[in-house]
């Protein structure tokens, strides 16, 4: 089995402590890590080796001209949660890449969003046994109704890390 990442030992020692700490603590580390996340408000419930699930409120900061969450915004909730799943997976010395990201704007958002991603046991045996390849990250995005705003294809492909001079 490949060597884990710095993230994936992180997160696991962070998912031991109780919700009401692990929450938290993993929204500022990945807000502080993804900087865009941070300043868009990309909240944690849950992130574990199968599914993250991430929420962004409809505040000020992120919201268009008619009151919903941006598109640019949902488009980041996505490509967080997508990535967080993603990331948690890879081995260490692994660079994970966006290699595809193709939003389709399907109705007005309505309140907050939620988006929940995950990887099938397959795609993530393929990450820690190939040097480099890609996988397509299933997330859903629904807003305060129940709803999905957008649908999205994520494609992440890993290739190995160039060694540090």
């Amino acid at each position: 089995m490949a060597q884990p990442s710095l993230l994936n030992l992180a997160v696991t020692r962070i998912n031991h402590l109780p919700a009401a700490f692990r929450r938290p603590l993993i929204s500022s580390i990945f807000g502080f890590a993804v900087r865009f996340a941070g300043t868009g408000g990309v909240r944690f419930e849950r992130l574990d080796e199968l599914c993250a699930i991430l929420h962004m409120s409809n505040r000020r900061k992120v919201r268009n001209h008619i009151g919903g969450i941006h598109a640019a915004a949902m488009a980041l909730l996505a490509e967080s949660a997508t990535g967080a799943v993603f990331g948690l997976n890879l081995p260490a010395g692994k660079l994970p890449l966006l290699k595809t990201m193709h939003i389709d704007y399907v109705r007005r958002a309505h309140g907050d969003l939620r988006a929940e991603a995950t990887l099938e046991v397959e795609q993530r045996m393929l990450m820690q046994n190939e040097e480099r390849g890609d996988v397509t990250v299933a997330v859903r995005v629904t807003d305060a109704n129940g709803e999905e705003p957008i649908t999205c294809r994520m494609v992440w492909a890993w290739i190995p890390e160039k060694p540090k001079t």
